[in-house]
C-alpha cells in the first residue's frame, strides 16, 4: 500500500500548498490513502467544517488535529458527525467530542487504521499518550484487523516523539510527528519495520516564524510585548510530508521518504 502524510496546514497559504501540489504527488506516487494534519488550517488556529470539506475535495482521506483542536468552537459540534476528522486519542475517554482513531475501508477492501495522539512534554497535559496508543493498537492490530496503521503524534519534544516511534515499532506502518512545523531529516524505516519521521514539517510559507508572519513573533521575542495576534504568512506555499510504501502481507514499511514541493525549501519527491 502507498501512504502519504502531510504536516500541519497553516492558514490559507497551507491550503494553497495542498491545492497546488497534491495533484503532482498523486500523479507521481499514486497514494492509496492520504492523511493531512489540519489543526492550523483556519487562519492558523483550528479548522472549520467548510475547510474540512474543501480538503476532502482536494484529496484528503483523513484529517488530524492537535493542541488547536477546539480553537474554532464549531468543531465541537461537527466532529461527532465527521468520522474522517480525528482529535487526539488521549483526551479524557467518554467526555470529549469526536474520536481519536478510526478504521477506514478502501474501495479494494483493504483497511487503514489512523490514530491521532498528543504528547505531554511542553504541551497541554492530557492523558498518558503511550497508554492511549496501546489501547488503540490493541483494538485494531496491524496485519489482523488493519492492513495499514498510521499514527500522527502531535508533540513538542523530539525525545517523546522518538520514544513513541520505538514504542510502536513493528506494530504500525507509520509513526510521524507533527506540531513543530519544521521537517526533520530522519525519515527512515525503524528496525521492526515501522516508517518514522520526527516531524513532517508544515504546509505553509517558510519565509515566516513556523508559518506565521514574522513581525509579531519577532516583537514578542525582542520586547516581551504583544501588539496583536499571530497571522499566517502569505508568501510562497510549500508542501511538506512523507511517503511510505508498505508490504501488503504484513502492513510494515518497505520505504519511507520525505516530500517537499514548492516554496522556500529544496524540493524532494520520491521516485
Amino acid at each position: 500500500m502507498r501512504l502519504a502524510f502531510f504536516g500541519d496546514i497553516v492558514g490559507k497559504t497551507g491550503r494553497r500548498a495542498i491545492e497546488d501540489h497534491l495533484p503532482r504527488v498523486r500523479e507521481a506516487l499514486k497514494p492509496d490513502f492520504v492523511v493531512i494534519n489540519a489543526e492550523n488550517a483556519a487562519a492558523g488556529f483550528g479548522v472549520t467544517e467548510k475547510i474540512c470539506n474543501q480538503l476532502f475535495e482536494l484529496g484528503a482521506d483523513v484529517l488530524t488535529l492537535g493542541n488547536h483542536a477546539w480553537d474554532q468552537r464549531e468543531t465541537l459540534s461537527f466532529i461527532d458527525r465527521e468520522p474522517r476528522l480525528l482529535r487526539p486519542a488521549n483526551y479524557p475517554v467518554g467526555s470529549t467530542p469526536g474520536a481519536g482513531a478510526n478504521l477506514y475501508d478502501l474501495p479494494d477492501g483493504r483497511r487503514v487504521f489512523v490514530m491521532n495522539v498528543m504528547g505531554n512534554l511542553f504541551m497541554e497535559s492530557l492523558d498518558d499518550p503511550f497508554t492511549a496508543v496501546e489501547r488503540e493498537l490493541a483494538a485494531a492490530p496491524l496485519g489482523m484487523v488493519a492492513d495499514a496503521v498510521i499514527i500522527d503524534f502531535h508533540g513538542e519534544a523530539t525525545s517523546e516523539k522518538m520514544a513513541m516511534g520505538a514504542f510502536c515499532d513493528g506494530r504500525a506502518s507509520l509513526v510521524v510527528g507533527t506540531h513543530t512545523h519544521v521537517p526533520t531529516a530522519d525519515a527512515r524505516v525503524l528496525p521492526g519495520g515501522t516508517a518514522y519521521q520526527t516531524d513532517a514539517g508544515m504546509c505553509g510559507d517558510y519565509d515566516s516564524v513556523i508559518g506565521m508572519d514574522k513581525e509579531e513573533p519577532l516583537r514578542r521575542f525582542t520586547t516581551r510585548m504583544r501588539s496583536g495576534r499571530f497571522e499566517p504568512a502569505t508568501g510562497d506555499a510549500t508542501l511538506c510530508g512523507v511517503f511510505v510504501e508498505t508490504d501488503d502481507a504484513t502492513g510494515l514499511a518497505l520505504r519511507c521518504e520525505p516530500i517537499r514541493l514548492g516554496g522556500q525549501l529544496s524540493e524532494c519527491l520520491p521516485s
